[in-house]
C-alpha cells in the first residue's frame, strides 16, 4: 500500500461546482480529503464512506468518482471530477487502505475531523457569506434601478455602484491574503486560508481586472 494519494481536479458538492483546477483531493489511510475551496471543504474518515464509484457526466470531460457517506451535515451529492480514468482514482485510493482501515477507536485526530464535520463543508462564516451577498446585490441595484427607472436607451448601468461592489469584494480578497486576523473573522474556527487559497486569489486577479477596467469607463463617461 502507498503511503498518500493527491490529485488536482474539480469537485461538486450538491449544486455548487468548482472546475478544474480549484478542487484538490487527498487521501492517506486515515483520512480522504476534498478541498473545494468556498464550494467546500469535505473531510472523510473510513467508516464514513459507504461506498465510492465511478461517474461519468460527459465523458472525458465530465468524469469522476463520487462519494456516498454517512454524515449528515454534508451534501449527499459529492463528485470529485478528475480527467483520469475513475477506476484508476479508485484503485489508488484503494492502494492507500482508506477503504481498508475500519478502525473505530476515538483519538484527538478523530475529534478534530469530527469538529469540522459538524460544522459542514463550507468553509466561510454564514454571517460574513450572508453580508456580502447583500451587500454585493445593495450596491448593484443602486446602479441598476435609477438606470432603468430614467429609461436610458444609451449607455450603461455600470456605474459608482458596481465598482464599489468589485472594489468591496477585491479589498476583501486582498485582505484575506496579508491579513490573519482577517481570516479569523471570514473563515470558520477550525478553518484555515489553504481551504480557499486557490479561489481567493483566483477572485483577487478576476476583480483587480474589473475595477480597473470599470473605473477607466467612469472616468470617460
Amino acid at each position: 500500500m502507498s503511503g498518500k494519494f493527491t490529485l488536482t481536479g474539480g469537485a461538486r458538492i450538491g449544486m455548487a461546482n468548482a472546475s478544474y483546477p480549484f478542487a484538490d483531493l487527498y487521501v492517506d489511510n486515515e483520512i480522504l480529503k476534498i478541498n473545494a475551496s468556498i464550494v467546500g471543504n469535505l473531510m472523510f474518515q473510513p467508516i464514513d464512506i459507504i461506498s465510492i464509484e465511478p461517474y461519468t457526466f460527459i465523458p472525458l470531460i465530465g468524469q469522476g468518482i463520487k462519494i456516498n457517506h454517512r454524515i449528515e451535515n454534508y451534501n449527499s451529492k459529492v463528485i470529485f471530477w478528475t480527467f483520469k480514468d475513475p477506476n484508476f482514482v479508485i484503485s489508488e485510493i484503494k492502494k492507500t487502505g482508506f477503504l481498508q482501515n475500519l478502525n473505530s477507536e476515538i483519538n484527538s485526530h478523530d475529534i478534530e475531523i469530527l469538529k469540522k464535520q459538524n460544522e459542514g463543508g463550507f468553509p466561510i462564516k454564514k454571517s460574513v457569506a450572508i453580508f456580502f451577498v447583500i451587500a454585493w446585490n445593495l450596491l448593484f441595484l443602486s446602479d441598476i434601478i435609477p438606470f432603468f427607472l430614467n429609461e436610458k436607451k444609451e449607455g450603461s448601468p455600470i456605474g459608482i455602484g458596481m465598482n464599489l461592489a468589485i472594489g468591496l469584494i477585491f479589498t476583501s480578497s486582498i485582505l484575506a491574503i496579508v491579513s490573519e486576523k482577517f481570516r479569523k473573522i471570514i473563515l470558520k474556527e477550525n478553518r484555515n486560508f489553504e481551504d480557499i487559497k486557490k479561489f481567493v486569489y483566483f477572485i483577487a486577479l478576476i476583480t483587480g481586472i474589473m475595477f480597473i477596467v470599470f473605473t477607466i469607463g467612469n472616468l470617460n463617461k
